[in-house]
């Protein structure tokens, strides 16, 4: 490719924040309205080394060419339709979840194809961050590429804190996609600390910036991960964040978790057991230790930055190949 600088939105800092792994330049279009926050939340992550904030009409401007084009939703790519560029579509929930979220009333089969033609029209390539969220689209071609969190961006765990950490966000409007009330269950009787944004939860608030989170992920004995086995995967970055910091993780058996009991964490479909699996941690230093050395081992092996890298210059590639076949390209068969 000619120029390797990369487009993007500012969708979800933590999943942004990764392309500085791709070692190239990178824009970053800010300040949209409709989006979790009007501009980039340096409370979440710093800017990624290499890039730079714009606005869209900077991107539309046409002052700078890209390779690549990487939109979190047909909305993002809509937006930059007048740039040349191969694209890729992230998909970042489960077909239902996207639905439920746009409010939109299409059928899930209408809404599908709709991408489809639309990929096959600019060439473009789908990729989402799980292999649950890529089989709940049911794509003819989409890439899975897990996000990462590298153990040395994070501080040495020690555990000292007697309580487990749960990180997430706006909770009371997503309590089945988090399998809430086994949490409340669970964990009625063991010290919890939640962090993240639900004003509506009292004496909840998200973490300063990434080295408050860092502080937390380092001082607490576990970190617990619920989640609905038909509406969400068994694991998010906040508990790939957990892993890369060392922390034993706790919560339900699902078939996507990367979880192995007794290995790297305790898990349990029973609310009484799981609360047994929570007090055992807090009142036995050395099983907790031996399952924080086998968390961050997990997260070198499967949540690497150098798999996540060769992941995206893989789709890179592919979405460049796709863009030069597509209709109407020189690059196009009976063109």
């Amino acid at each position: 490719m000619s120029d390797s600088r990369l487009l993007t939105f500012n969708c979800h800092e933590a999943w942004v924040h990764q392309l500085g792994a791709l070692g190239r330049p990178l824009d970053i279009i800010d300040g949209l309205p409709g989006r979790y926050i009007d501009h980039w939340d340096s409370r979440m992550r710093p800017v990624p080394a290499g890039a730079r904030l714009i606005t869209l009409q900077q991107a539309r401007s046409g002052e700078a060419s890209y390779s690549c084009i990487i939109g979190h939703s047909l909305t993002d790519l809509f937006a930059v339709k007048e740039l040349s560029a191969p694209r890729i579509l992230m998909l970042h929930v489960t077909l239902d979840h996207r639905l439920q979220q746009a409010q939109l009333e299409q059928a899930p089969a209408q809404l599908r194809a709709s991408i489809e033609r639309y990929l096959d029209m600019v060439g473009g390539v789908a990729v989402a961050v799980t292999a649950m969220k890529a089989d709940s689209w049911g794509l003819r071609e989409c890439e899975v590429i897990e996000s990462a969190a590298d153990p040395n961006d994070y501080l040495p765990w020690s555990g000292h804190e007697a309580a487990g950490l749960r990180v997430a966000n706006q909770i009371n409007s997503r309590r089945e996609y988090l399998h809430w009330d086994f949490h409340e269950a669970s964990f009625a009787g063991v010290p919890v600390r939640i962090v993240g944004h639900n004003p509506d939860m009292d004496g909840v608030e998200p973490a300063r910036d990434w080295d408050e989170l860092k502080q937390l992920l380092s001082a607490h004995r576990f970190f617990i991960h619920t989640a609905g086995p038909q509406l969400e995967d068994g694991f998010n970055m906040a508990l790939m964040e957990a892993l890369a910091a060392g922390l034993p993780v706790i919560g339900n058996r699902h078939h996507s978790s990367p979880i192995t009991h007794d290995v790297n964490g305790l898990l349990s479909d029973d609310p009484l057991e799981l609360a047994s699996h929570a007090k055992r941690l807090l009142q036995d230093n050395q099983l907790a230790a031996r399952l924080s050395a086998a968390a961050r081992q997990l997260a070198s092996e499967r949540f690497s930055p150098t798999r996540f890298a060769e992941g995206m210059t893989g789709a890179m590639n592919k979405a460049h190949h796709k863009w030069q076949q597509r209709p109407g390209s020189q690059g196009s068969p009976g063109s």
